[in-house]
């Protein structure tokens, strides 16, 4: 009897053990492993799909939620939700610089200036925006659009920051597009002072947020695991109101620039 007692004390250790070390190791980690896949890799050019993120680019405008069908995959093979190659941000690095040199052009900025703008859009406009919005999203999706019928681990039902964050980096492209390119295509036609010019910019502040919201929607409730991913397309209303009313003399466009580029 002593001895089956010592077999059962030691079994339980054993199944402890493990629980304890797990706990222990996530919370001795390094500040480095925290940090998001994604971001850790950004030096490792050669390890890139550019092929990949160029499809992903192009599919965001065209068919976005053929981008999230392959979260599936995505968590099958690599057992996160969240992307791990940093291509598409390197790209969309690119993009923001080459807006930024159009920009300066038409501002005639000086080449410093012009550099400054680029680091004020990547830093400021995509990622300082992107942390902010992917800690929003994070919180609010756990907490609110969780499903509680849920028997998964927490690691399988629960929304990652990382993830939030792939969100984010989708929902800014199409929103890119249209606010950095198309605006700065129109930008004699959204800047003139006559009423079919102010519904020309201010429909395409309209489309920009509402492509960014509708964005944060399709990513959201992609998840399995979220209920009521609706709720984010709530945004919508108040923005789709605001247009009106902007309708009546208040050009967003010459607000915007003229607050942006302190002009």
């Amino acid at each position: 009897m002593p001895i089956r007692g010592r077999c059962f004390r030691c079994n339980l250790d054993m199944a402890i053990l493990p629980l304890t070390h797990s706990v222990s190791a996530a919370q001795n980690a390094p500040l480095s492993s925290r940090v998001p896949l994604i971001f850790r890799r950004l030096h490792r050019f050669q390890q890139m799909d550019f092929e990949v993120a160029l499809w992903q680019l192009s599919y965001l405008c065209l068919a976005p939620r053929r981008v999230y069908r392959n979260v599936y995959y995505h968590k099958q093979t690599k057992n996160t939700w969240a992307r791990d190659d940093p291509a598409i941000l390197i790209l969309l690095f690119g993009c923001l610089f080459v807006a930024a040199m159009g920009w300066s052009v038409v501002y005639s900025y000086a080449f410093l200036d012009a550099v400054r703008l680029a680091f004020v859009m990547i830093l400021r406009d995509f990622l300082f925006a992107g942390v902010i919005m992917a800690t929003l999203l994070h919180l609010f999706a756990n907490k609110v659009l969780l499903s509680p019928s849920s028997h998964s681990s927490l690691a399988d039902s629960s929304v990652e920051w990382a993830y939030a964050f792939d969100v984010h980096t989708n929902s800014f492209f199409p929103f890119y597009l249209t606010l950095y390119i198309a605006q700065l295509i129109l930008l004699p036609v959204v800047t003139k002072d006559k009423w079919v010019c102010l519904l020309v910019g201010n429909t395409l502040y309209l489309a920009g947020f509402a492509q960014y919201i509708y964005g944060v929607y399709l990513g959201l409730s992609a998840l399995p695991f979220l209920i009521r991913a609706e709720i984010l397309l709530a945004p919508l209303l108040p923005l789709f109101a605001s247009y009106v009313v902007s309708l009546l003399g208040f050009n967003i466009a010459n607000h915007v620039l003229r607050t942006y580029f302190g002009s």
